[in-house]
């Protein structure tokens, strides 16, 4: 917990950082965005496996770029359905491997924080505008945490998110990112036989396609 505060709090002060040094005429935009995500879980231990699965996710931004440079940040506020299947292998009285599966789903409202570079191309810098993006995302569960006997989720996921994309028009924006979890977002209890902790983080691909006004 105390480093999920941390994280936060240098989150917060960074934002508080940039927009306090933000330029008069630097552009601000509100915006829209809705998309799919891809996510798969890593384990900890060879007795559990995930499959990618997919889900969706919705929500508002907000982003704003210092001028001529193409530096700036958007934040965002999404509600993420995220869905999985775990696999768990165990050895029965008889010495044999039995495999059984749990397919659950997972509601969060996140909250990524990034950093943006915009590339403005000679010619054609008002029509089209690659952009780079990277920083850390706040997911709160806002669904059970119990997923069954020995499945519990966590009440916050952290992850860093690598992306890119394109604007266009100077209004709409597609991009894609891939989010490396930090923090474990669920841990199994009791699978094998010493009682011992399995616990797993969050993978995930994210595209989204956003409207600024």
């Amino acid at each position: 917990m105390k480093a999920i505060k941390s994280v936060i709090s240098v989150a917060i002060v960074a934002i508080a950082v940039l927009l306090s040094s933000t330029p008069a005429d630097a552009q601000i935009k509100f915006g829209i965005k809705a998309g799919a995500n891809f996510n798969s879980l890593k384990f900890n231990q060879d007795l559990l496996d995930s499959d990618n699965r997919a889900g969706f996710n919705g929500g508002v931004m907000l982003e704003f770029t210092m001028p001529l440079i193409g530096v700036g940040m958007d934040a965002s506020v999404m509600y993420v359905h995220r869905s999985g299947k775990s696999g768990v292998s165990e050895l029965d009285e008889n010495g044999n491997i039995v495999s059984t599966s749990t397919s659950f789903s997972r509601n969060y409202i996140d909250i990524p924080l990034n950093l943006k570079y915009k590339l403005s191309l000679p010619g054609i810098g008002s029509l089209v505008k690659p952009f780079v993006t990277t920083g850390p995302s706040f997911a709160f569960l806002i669904s059970k945490k119990s997923i069954n006997e020995f499945l519990k989720n966590k009440s916050c996921d952290i992850a860093w998110n690598f992306g890119f994309g394109v604007e266009l028009f100077s209004h709409v924006q597609v991009a894609a990112s891939y989010g490396l979890g930090l923090t474990n977002t669920l841990e199994t209890v009791g699978v094998v036989d010493n009682n011992e902790t399995i616990e797993g983080k969050n993978r995930y691909w994210t595209v989204t396609a956003a409207y600024l006004f």
